[in-house]
């Protein structure tokens, strides 16, 4: 396994910042001290991933991954903790001295990484047959340039040719001393199989006499290929995919995405084609913000990876009516996926590619903002066209825009696309609000096994199972409330119970609520929360935070592991001249600690500005740190004694000789004495003078 030395470690973890690092993957927006964003590990609609600068981490509060900035690598790439530093490395320019491997080792450091490098490796490979061979020059560079393609685009994209030979590829890897298996795992090669399926040890290339188009991850990591043919009237498919692997799963990546995510956050916009070659145009074009769902159905995975992005989409069509019809549904999971969707429609016989280079750079990007239209209104018009005076048709086209409708989760929206329909359609828009809360009663009822049971209803009309009281207009479903909408919410009064529920007002409390954690280890959490987060913070002259909690809890046990191994590491910090840091405890080698870190470091809710607005002062916590701290050990040291005296009331229970009962005895007065000291210290008790 390499490694890496500490100091180059330290180095890099100095100079990673993480809202940069984690802003290549998603668009973060400052809301408070935090940045915020839809999390990229899982699919979610209201924002609830927070970056904080000042710590160095993230965390996720509706999935909850969380870590500094290595982590975030090791969790979006999927790679090792030395990958995610070497890709740190490469980004901020710092060199990585490893000790020295043979391409064995480098191969065998583990599976995922191999392949990897053997990927990387083909499509230099492929790159340099293109434009350094005859083969190359004159079948694949010729094609491309043919296409309309420049130097730079070929380059940016590394684009490339494979020989038309069985084994090219093969034997040149095995020349370099890079293992089959890898190149196996990757689809680079194939193995032939006899009749009855069985390996009859030959091997030979995949792609054959192809130009080349390696797909990239969001990091610029090489997964798969594309591979188009040249032969004229050739038997085999024009078009060629790698397999799926473990390093490529195609349901999962959008052509061009690497190349295009810094325009598409930049403009706010994505615009999506089919093709390779239509990503290739319209980049070379100066419309760098596009992507290819490569020729595949739309799938959920590729929806969460826009969404990283942005939340506006531009889907670009031939003019093919049948195509057309045949990706109405993936439109309507990009709806149904919270992003706003546009449709641009080119004439007859023109695809993208095709027609920039029919019409030139500046003709196509104002046609793009001349034919833009809402999805809606565009799926409207055209099966209103289809069903013309045919008025079962005309029945069924009205129910398919409002399946449609039925996808955008913003009520607002949903309302205004029910008017345009109504008006499109020149009919009622209440029978239009009656049969859209119909087909919702339908569809909840199928997804609760027959029973219905809510859905997102309009126009009053009832979308529960169960009638309503009388009078009573009828609830609608709760949706669930962002992260700002809680804290505001807290803000004016709420408790955490009162959020349970979510939804538009405030619900009763669960009944199922979640356990009460146990009182010794809130009690221990707390006391390391204090020190992780306030460590160089003065009490009294000369004396700071850590130096006081440590001297504090110098004979005081901790009974739960992990937070007696974080206050163990906070004094190792403290003993070596540093002070605890969340910076450097959440790059930890162990990820309980790194989680651990990350989740007491993480604050979900900031204080409004309205009330430093309003002249109204909220006490924080930074500005009683005596108090928390002294309250924090306090209630540790009579949790220890409640513990300590439950074991000795215990004890009674059992025969005991005299000189057993009375030491016993004696033990649970003291403890009972300094029990209501701490509560009387605490203010849970009332002392006597005062009643």
């Amino acid at each position: 396994m390499a490694r890496i030395p500490k100091e180059t470690v330290d180095q890099i973890i100095h100079h990673a910042d993480i809202v940069e690092v984690v802003g290549d993957f998603v668009s973060l927006k400052r809301k408070g001290q935090n940045m915020w964003a839809c999390c990229p590990f899982h699919h979610e609609k209201s924002p609830s991933f927070s970056v904080a600068p000042a710590k160095g981490l993230y965390k996720c509060f509706g999935c909850g991954k969380a870590g500094g900035v290595v982590q975030f690598i090791m969790d979006i790439e999927g790679t090792s903790y030395v990958e995610a530093l070497k890709y740190l490395a490469k980004k901020y320019g710092i060199d990585v001295e490893e000790e020295e491997k043979t391409p064995e080792q480098q191969l065998a450091q583990n599976e995922k990484d191999s392949q990897f490098i053997v990927s990387n490796w083909a499509k230099d490979h492929y790159h340099n047959l293109l434009l350094n061979t005859d083969e190359g020059q004159s079948i694949g560079l010729s094609y491309l340039r043919q296409r309309g393609l420049n130097q730079t685009t070929i380059k940016t994209f590394e684009l490339g040719y494979s020989l038309d030979q069985w084994d090219d590829l093969m034997k040149t890897a095995d020349k370099l001393g890079y293992e089959r298996k890898y190149l196996e795992k990757t689809g680079l090669i194939i193995t032939r199989e006899d009749e009855q399926g069985k390996d009859t040890g030959r091997r030979y290339d995949r792609f054959r006499g192809r130009v080349m188009f390696p797909i990239h991850n969001v990091s610029g990591r090489v997964i798969g290929f594309g591979a188009r043919t040249l032969k004229p009237n050739d038997k085999t498919a024009k078009y060629l995919n790698s397999p799926e692997s473990e390093i490529y799963h195609k349901s999962d990546v959008l052509y061009g995405l690497y190349q295009a995510r810094q325009a598409i956050r930049t403009e706010e916009l994505c615009y999506l084609v089919e093709g390779y070659l239509d990503v290739l145009s319209l980049h070379q074009g100066d419309i760098k913000n596009v992507v290819a769902s490569s020729g595949t159905s739309l799938t959920d995975g590729q929806i969460r990876l826009i969404k990283r992005y942005t939340d506006n989409v531009t889907v670009l069509y031939d003019g093919d009516a049948a195509g057309i019809r045949a990706s109405l549904r993936g439109i309507d999971m990009l709806l149904e996926g919270g992003l706003n969707v546009r449709v641009v429609l080119f004439p007859d016989g023109d695809d993208p590619d095709s027609y920039i280079r029919k019409v030139g750079d500046q003709r196509f990007k104002d046609h793009l903002e001349n034919a833009s239209q809402d999805f809606i209104q565009f799926k409207t018009d055209l099966v209103a066209r289809e069903a013309a005076q045919d008025p079962v048709k005309k029945a069924e086209a009205i129910r398919d825009v409002l399946q449609s409708i039925g996808k955008v989760p913003d009520p607002i929206k949903r309302q205004v696309f029910l008017q345009q329909t109504s008006q499109a359609f020149s009919i009622d828009e209440q029978v239009l609000i009656t049969e859209y809360n119909k087909l919702v009663r339908n569809a909840t009822g199928k997804a609760a096994g027959g029973t219905n049971s809510g859905g997102s209803g309009l126009g009053g009309a009832q979308t529960s199972g169960a009638a309503p009281a009388s009078g009573a207009a009828p609830r609608p479903a709760p949706r669930p409330m962002s992260p700002e909408e809680e804290a505001e919410a807290l803000m004016y009064g709420a408790s955490p119970e009162d959020l349970a529920g979510g939804g538009d007002t405030l619900m009763a409390p669960k009944e199922d609520l979640e356990p009460v954690p146990d009182v010794q280890e809130s009690c221990e959490r707390e006391v390391v929360r204090l020190l992780l987060l306030y460590s160089p913070q003065p009490l009294a002259p000369e004396v700071s935070v850590a130096q006081y909690l440590l001297q504090q809890l110098d004979d005081t046990p901790f009974k739960t592991g992990i937070y007696g191994d974080l206050l163990h590491l906070c004094r190792e910090e403290l003993e070596q001249g540093r002070w605890p840091e969340v910076r450097t405890l959440i790059q930890h080698g162990r990820s309980d600690i790194r989680a651990l870190v990350a989740e007491l470091a993480t604050e979900k809710y900031e204080l409004s500005p309205n009330w430093t607005t309003h002249q109204i002062y909220v006490p924080r916590e930074l500005d009683q740190l005596q108090i928390a701290c002294d309250n924090a050990i306090l209630r540790l040291n009579k949790v220890n004694v409640e513990r300590e005296l439950a074991i000795r009331l215990e004890a009674l229970r059992h025969p005991l000789d005299d000189d057993a009962m009375m030491e016993h005895l004696q033990t649970i007065r003291l403890l009972k004495q300094m029990d209501n000291q701490l509560a009387g210290m605490l203010g849970t008790v009332i002392p006597r003078s005062a009643q």
